[in-house]
Parts: structure tokens; sequence; C-alpha cells
């Protein structure tokens, strides 16, 4: 049996791709949900045409502090091991597919482990090799890769950097998140979103190195005012940890003080990608968005130290390192960087798939 465990909103945004893919081959699946996240998940189910879950583990609000999750990881794994049959039907050989370097993506492979069953990671190998940027991915990650016993690896880097880890190792060429694309793509003409008349950029800003205290909120809203001197308008992607952090810190009224600044809440998939898409560029500390704009030539400034993706570094993506000369010159010079979007015969998604039927 294919069980699939996921729980945030761009797991399932990469991973939706191979449940598609799945479909469309009759091949039956289980999607358990371990609830880490809802909001917007029912939109993006309906975006990709994708069923319900067959399991959702935790129902309660998001989980958005460290206390909070490891209650909820507690309760979840309680759950797993007194009813892994009801969950995985252990009767029958399968495979746990998780992705990514979230919580969840540990959780779910704890989970095969305790059902006794294989584990395969979807974009496994990527390191940072930075433990504390980003953090606390980069330690999930490590990790992952010790429970694991299938690696779907988004590229040549990636597959060398598990030259240690027992298993077998799938060169996906890319990331499955070009396939979530593609099937945007197919949609964003009918995707309803305000896109502004004037030039603008697009702000999102989750990661917990970057708001988890008040001083590092404090850096991230300064490059923000920075960024706002060379732009019209900037549209800012609410996160609900990021804008409880902002209320938290006293800081929230600092963010709308900006002159030019637009807040908005999270968009479903489609109409992400149709913002995007009509930007100028992106400011962001998310390894997707990297990927993302890398696919689209998009420009793109990573608010980070450090990044274990590939994907558009050298070409249309800078990591300012918090710096305000690099930012500065990003602000000035990112129409040079402008990259032509890729286009590739590549679907990662299908061969995954391809590598998981055994256990059908």
């Amino acid at each position: 049996m294919i069980h699939i465990v996921l729980g945030t909103k761009a797991q399932l945004i990469k991973m939706a791709p191979i449940m598609v893919e799945l479909n469309r081959q009759n091949i039956p699946y289980r999607f358990i949900s371990t609830g880490q996240h809802r909001d917007t998940m029912e939109e993006l189910l309906s975006n990709f045409g994708l069923k319900n879950p067959d399991h959702v583990l935790y129902s309660g609000d998001d989980i958005t502090s460290i206390p909070k999750m490891a209650i909820w990881a507690l309760k979840i794994i309680f759950k797993v091991v007194t009813k892994k049959r009801d969950i995985f039907d252990t009767r029958k050989p399968g495979i746990v597919l998780v992705h990514g370097d979230t919580f969840s993506t540990l959780l779910g492979a704890i989970m095969g482990k305790i059902a006794r069953l294989k584990v395969g990671h979807v974009e496994s190998g990527l390191r940072s090799f930075n433990w504390f940027h980003p953090f606390p991915e980069e330690i999930t990650r490590v990790a992952v890769f010790k429970l694991s016993d299938y690696y779907f690896c988004p590229g040549e880097t990636p597959v060398k950097n598990l030259t240690h880890n027992r298993g077998k190792k799938i060169n996906t060429g890319c990331n499955t998140l070009f396939d979530s694309l593609r099937l945007a793509e197919k949609n964003i003409n009918i995707s309803d979103v305000n896109v502004p008349e004037i030039e603008y950029a697009v702000i999102s800003i989750h990661r917990f190195e970057n708001i988890h205290s008040k001083n590092s909120l404090i850096k991230i809203i300064e490059c923000i005012e920075l960024i706002s001197e060379h732009i019209p308008k900037i549209l800012f992607i609410l996160h609900k940890p990021t804008e409880k952090n902002l209320k938290k810190f006293g800081l929230y009224e600092k963010i709308i003080a900006i002159k030019n600044i637009e807040l908005r809440q999270r968009y479903d998939y489609f109409k992400f990608i149709k913002l995007l898409k009509h930007s100028e560029f992106v400011v962001s500390d998310g390894g997707s968005n990297q990927e993302e704009c890398a696919y689209l030539g998009k420009p793109t400034l990573l608010l980070r130290k450090a990044t274990e993706r590939e994907e558009g570094i050298g070409k249309n993506c800078v990591i300012c390192e918090y710096k305000y000369s690099k930012i500065r010159n990003f602000c000035k010079t990112y129409k040079a960087i402008t990259t032509t979007p890729t286009h590739t015969s590549l679907q990662p998604s299908k061969l995954i798939v391809s590598n998981i039927t055994d256990f059908r």
C-alpha cells in the first residue's frame, strides 16, 4: 500500500503532482494528514482536484509554537502506536512517502518505522551544512535521512550529499514543484486575484530564524523598509506565525506604517503563482519560493544567510545575508538578472510513481 503523510500547505503543493499522477494511473493510495497546518488546505485540494485525507491525526488549530508542537507530536505518535493497523493497514507491505524538512516530515518517517513500513523521502538530500540556517529544518532533514529507505533527490548534488546513507537513491532531475507549476500555469488565467496595475514586489517571510525574536523581526522590517524605497508597491503575504509574532512583539503597526506596503492574507497556490508571475521581483526566506522563482525566471532576494537549494543561485537569486549593501544592489539591478523560464521534459512526479508501484 502507498501512504502519503503530510501536514503543511507547502508539503501539499509539492506532493500534489504525485497524487495527481497516482490518480491518473488509477493507483490507490492513502492520504494521511498530521494536521500541522489547516489554513487553505481545502482550497489546495480543490485546486489540484484531490480527495480529502483518509485519516486526519489532528484537527485542532494550526501548530504555530514549539510547546504546541511538542504536545501535538506526542499525541500523534500515541495514536499511531495504538491504532497503526487502522491508519496503515499493516497486514500488507507498503511505503510511507514523506516530504521535505518539517516536523510533519519527521513524524511521518517515525510513523512509517513504527508501522514497520518502508519510508520514501521526497525532496531528499538537500543540505545547507549550517545547523542554524535554516533552523530547525537542517536538523530535521538529517534525522529523516536516517529513517528513510528511498531517497527521491531533485538533482545530482542532493544524491551526492547522501553518499553515506543506505537506501535507494533516485535522481528526479528537478523538484516536484516544477510539476506543480505546470499544473498551476494551466489554470493561471482563471485565478481570481487582485493584481496591482503598478510595479510591485511580493514579500513572504515565515522561517523560524527570521520571526522567533523581536530583534530578528526588527531586522526584517528594516530590510523591507529599505526595499520599499526602490519599488512603488509591496505586497506582504502574511503567514500566521509571522502575523502572530509581529503583534506579540508590538511591531505590527511598524510594518503597516511602511508607506507603500499592502498586507495580504495567504492565497491558494494558483492565485499566489499569478501574483508571482506579474511581480517585478520576489523577496522571501522560503526554499519553495526560491525554486518557484528559479523555474519562472523571476528575480529573487533571499532573506537568509545560507540555502540548501541550488536553484537560481548565481543566476536570478541573491542571498542577501541581511546586508544592506546587497539589498540595495539587488533593488537597483534586479532587471538584469531576470532569466528565461525553465523548459524541460523532466517529470519528477511520474518518475517517483514509477519507483513505488511495487507497493500498490
